[in-house]
């Protein structure tokens, strides 16, 4: 399953918050395609993606926009 959500019109914690959510629903083989613009989130989100164990990759896509690749780890 991949799980798309836009949070770049969000302001931090909230996509934060939304990224547990998901990241609990998500089983083996999911990825999430997260976006994000606020400089809080660009800075906790990678924190908790490694403290949770889970591979990503960033890529800025759109101005101050960036888009995180998630998946979780074999």
């Amino acid at each position: 399953m991949i799980f798309r959500y836009d949070a770049s019109q969000e302001k931090c914690p909230l996509p934060l918050v939304n990224l547990r959510l998901i990241l609990k629903k998500m089983k083996h083989g999911d990825l999430c395609l997260f976006k994000i613009a606020d400089l809080g989130s660009k800075a906790d989100i990678p924190k908790l993606l490694s403290k949770l164990d889970y591979c990503y990759n960033q890529s800025c896509i759109d101005n101050n926009v960036v888009e995180i690749t998630i998946s979780k780890k074999d």
